[in-house]
């Protein structure tokens, strides 16, 4: 018996129809298997020249009901600058099985709801190769993004520029990495997914510049293409080279998402930077069910209508007995905070904050998992966290180093808040570290330029910082993500210029002297308040934090809600001036012109402890 071959879509009814003996291939003698390997070769590449592989598959399943309203040049074709031979008979033979005049389907539509601009580069057209027609179809849409204030997200798949254009192809890079550079000071939003393969140069431009970068899992996404590297350094290259992973942990990409979690992770990105059905909402806006900051404290706090949360509260020394854990020596404490159950910033995480989502990399190099930052909600409100990372056990210990940033963490983390800045969103930070890494390697990729440029940054950013000791602070690696407006402690927190070990090892040479270290130090959360560091203590249950983590998440959580909505109630003018005013009087021999000097902060805010005695906290 022969079977006839189904026809390839789109061949016409006078094309050869070839007809394959069903023979096990193992019988036939040499020459037929031959023969019959040669039909079937035939028979693939013409299948794989008829098949039909629409561009804009990425859009359709992102835009609700796979509808978008092609608005940008729908019908654009290259004019072939360079009359390049046999570049139009490419093109018509690709315009034919994709159904689209050039690679990139680019259109207006509503993600969930929420309308946004979307485009994709598709690897079915010249094998996503970015010629003129391209170029100039991404950059209309980034330009409508900018000048409709919609979010912008752009789907890469691509083998570079289109080496039958030329410098034409190649100036693409430029005209569409200037329009996104326009789009991202005018305030907008980018999202780039870099599907595989990413490479050359739509990699090396509109590509890696998304504020958020996601890639699908094991694509491919570099410069240059492996086969060149290799040839290039005569070296096989190791298995996972320049893949998602590979990029994920050199810092390159914020995630790693399936196609069909895409979606999913799309809308919660652009929720969490305040878009919505209407578009952009203020991102200021508390929940949308009538209560404000203040009655969402109120009702979190048990409190009647008639309570005011602005009363005074007792001090954490007014709210113990003498007896009590105000008792506690400063090493105890330091021995506290060490404690394996003390909570990480991942259990605030999850008892402050909904809707998180974690984003990666520094953009240079490395992605260093001992700094956590991403995208919460508080009380519905968009914020950006940041804080140390310590793990629960050896093995996550390790894998982020004990809480010990190198350089690559605090670069992370000072992308992340101007990111912040940019948006609008108020930056929280959590500190918990044994102080920066010292490694050799943290000193190569500098360490002490990545601490110093987050100090002055911080100190600049134009949206509340309110930074939280929850462990131990030592050192510069601690400062390095605490400059900001309040400066709050956790009751047996500690905050130090340094270990006590280590202050025990430099001043007396003797590290085994660390519990007299701790005493002379002044690094407990009631130290720091009298010595004007720390704006706010937060009481702790008998036994620390651990005892009641949900108890310390609620307050915590209703402090800042109240203490933003104050802050933000600023000027950026006064909120800046009182930042600077705040470092600018510690040391200073004449505390008193604080308020004098306009940092409009009153005493009562300056060292108040916060409205919650700890015996409330206790289970």
């Amino acid at each position: 018996m022969a079977e006839k071959p189904e026809k390839a879509e789109g061949m016409s009814n006078s094309s050869i129809e070839m007809v394959l003996p069903d023979t096990d291939e193992s019988t036939e003698d040499g020459m037929f298997s031959d023969k019959r390997k040669t039909l079937l070769g035939f028979r693939k590449m013409r299948q794989k020249k008829t098949a039909h592989h629409p561009v804009g598959q990425h859009l359709k399943a992102l835009f609700d009901g796979g509808r978008f309203t092609e608005e940008f040049a729908p019908d654009l074709k290259t004019d072939d600058p360079l009359h390049f031979p046999g570049y139009q008979k490419k093109l018509l033979e690709n315009r034919r099985t994709t159904e689209s005049p050039q690679g990139c389907a680019a259109g207006i539509g509503r993600i969930n709801g929420i309308p946004a601009v979307g485009a994709e580069l598709s690897k079915s057209f010249m094998m996503g190769s970015m010629g003129s027609a391209e170029g100039e179809k991404l950059t209309l849409a980034i330009e409508a993004a900018d000048q409709r204030k919609l979010p912008l997200i752009i789907f890469s798949a691509s083998g570079g520029a289109r080496m039958q254009e030329g410098m034409v192809s190649l100036m693409q890079m430029a005209k569409t990495s200037a329009a996104v550079e326009r789009l991202r000071k005018n305030g907008g939003l980018y999202i780039s997914v870099l599907t595989h393969p990413t490479t050359g140069g739509v990699s090396a431009s509109y590509a890696s510049l998304g504020d958020i970068t996601l890639a699908e899992p094991d694509a491919l996404i570099g410069f240059a293409g492996p086969r060149v590297i290799e040839q290039t350094i005569g070296e096989k290259l190791p298995k996972g080279f320049q893949r998602s992973e590979f990029q994920l942990e050199h810092g390159f990409v914020d995630k790693i998402v399936d196609r069909q979690d895409q979606k999913k992770v799309i809308t919660q990105i652009l929720m969490l930077h305040g878009y919505g059905p209407e578009g952009r909402m203020n991102s200021a806006l508390y929940p949308d069910d009538g209560s404000s900051a203040d009655s969402a404290v109120r009702v979190s706090t048990g409190c009647s209508e008639n309570d005011s949360p602005e009363k005074e509260v007792p001090s954490s020394a007014e709210s113990k007995d003498e007896n009590s854990e105000n008792s506690r020596s400063a090493y105890d404490r330091v021995q506290l905070v060490r404690d394996k159950r003390r909570p990480k910033i991942t259990d605030y995480i999850d008892g402050i904050f909904d809707d998180f989502l974690e984003l990666c990399g520094d953009r240079i190099g490395k992605e260093d998992p001992a700094i956590l930052g991403g995208i919460g909600l508080l009380n519905g409100k968009p914020v950006t966290v940041i804080g140390h990372r310590k793990g629960k056990n050896l093995a996550e210990n390790m894998k982020c180093n004990f809480g010990m940033p190198e350089p690559q963490g605090y670069r992370k983390a000072l992308r992340l808040m101007k990111q912040a800045e940019k948006y609008g969103r108020p930056v929280i930070t959590f500190i918990d570290t044994p102080g920066a890494y010292p490694g050799k390697e943290a000193e190569e990729n500098g360490q002490s330029a990545a601490i110093a440029e987050n100090l002055a940054a911080m100190s600049d950013l134009t949206v509340p910082v309110i930074c939280i000791v929850t462990g131990e602070g030592n050192s510069g690696g601690a400062l390095a993500i605490s400059v900001g407006d309040q400066i709050w402690m956790l009751e047996n927190a500690v905050y130090s210029v340094l270990s006590p070990e280590g202050f025990a090892s430099i001043l007396w040479k003797d590290a085994s002297k660390s519990k007299e270290a701790s005493e002379v130090m002044k690094m407990t959360a009631q130290d720091l308040m009298d010595l004007g560091i720390a704006d706010r203590l937060i009481p702790e249950p008998e036994g620390g934090a651990q005892k009641d983590l949900p108890g310390i998440c609620r307050i915590l959580k209703e402090n800042l809600v109240e203490e933003l909505e104050k802050l933000e109630g600023e000027s950026t003018k006064e909120l800046l001036e009182r930042r600077y005013r705040k470092y600018r009087n510690m040391g200073c021999p004449d505390r008193t012109n604080i308020d004098q000097t306009g940092s409009g902060s009153d005493k009562r805010r300056e060292s108040k402890a916060v409205n919650e005695p700890a015996d409330r906290l206790e289970m």
